[in-house]
């Protein structure tokens, strides 16, 4: 049951990236209708395919590269959906639909094999720091895709040979303020993945730290976002710099999900 939700929720978002992009060049607000419903019913059927690999499973699906990866391109949908829910940023959906359809195709092709948990896995910390740390990744993900919007933009601007993207992206000022809230919200829960790490650490090894390969690089995830959100709100920092930020960050982030689980062996590890 849970891979044919799987496999309905993603020619969803096939659907509605191509309905979006159909609107990015035709700026037909019935088409952009459209393609908003196709995303909100395909990150719906994704909710339901979670819940019954979460009851096919038996334990939270957060384990494996499939589920992972499925699991973040959900993340990152339902932060777009939360954002647009509350303001309006002209296009964004493409380029949100873009990163979650790729997602969702590296979990397509990845082992959908449910595997008996190990030992440290079986504890109530699985849900919330996992999960916590997914629903972060997807807000950073969001600040990373309004950066590149906002270079994108800016290049038309200042160029001032205003091409494809000039009338079809929202202003300079939306997509910082688009990096300001997509901030505000994922360090935070950044910084308490982090924590509830550590306090799993404890509970399952007796340590808060083991400089496992990806604890180390989660750590230095956490300190570059920091950084960020220095320079962001502190020094002031804003447009180009801030969405160039928030890019290079974002890289290790994708680094921490990916590199790290396998080309770094440790506890983290897919491969062990």
């Amino acid at each position: 049951m849970s891979f044919f939700l799987f496999q309905a929720s993603l020619a969803a978002y096939l659907l509605a990236a191509a309905a979006y992009l159909v609107f990015f060049l035709t700026s037909r607000n019935e088409v952009r209708r459209i393609a908003h419903g196709i995303f909100l019913a395909a990150a719906l059927l994704h909710t339901v395919n979670i819940l019954a690999r979460y009851v096919e499973a038996g334990h939270t699906p957060i384990t494996s590269h499939h589920e992972t990866v499925s699991f973040f391109a959900w993340s990152l949908a339902a932060c777009y959906l939360s954002f647009r829910w509350r303001y309006t940023v002209k296009n964004l959906g493409v380029f949100v639909s873009v990163p979650v359809v790729a997602l969702m195709l590296v979990a397509a092709f990845s082992s959908r094999t449910i595997l008996p948990l190990a030992p440290a896995l079986q504890s109530w910390w699985l849900p919330v720091h996992a999960s916590v740390t997914l629903v972060a990744n997807g807000f950073l993900a969001l600040a990373c895709v309004g950066g590149i919007m906002y270079l994108l933009q800016e290049r038309e601007i200042k160029s001032k040979r205003f091409g494809l993207f000039y009338s079809r992206l929202p202003s300079l000022e939306a997509l910082d303020k688009l990096n300001h809230h997509c901030l505000s919200v994922g360090f935070p829960l950044l910084t308490l993945g982090l924590v509830t790490g550590s306090i799993w650490a404890k509970q399952a090894w007796g340590a808060y730290w083991h400089w496992d390969p990806k604890e180390t690089w989660s750590l230095v995830t956490w300190f570059l976002y920091a950084a960020v959100v220095h320079q962001r709100f502190t020094v002031g920092w804003r447009g180009r710099r801030a969405a160039i930020l928030s890019i290079i960050a974002f890289l290790s982030v994708l680094f921490t999900l990916w590199g790290v689980s396998f080309l770094l062996e440790g506890v983290h590890s897919y491969a062990a």
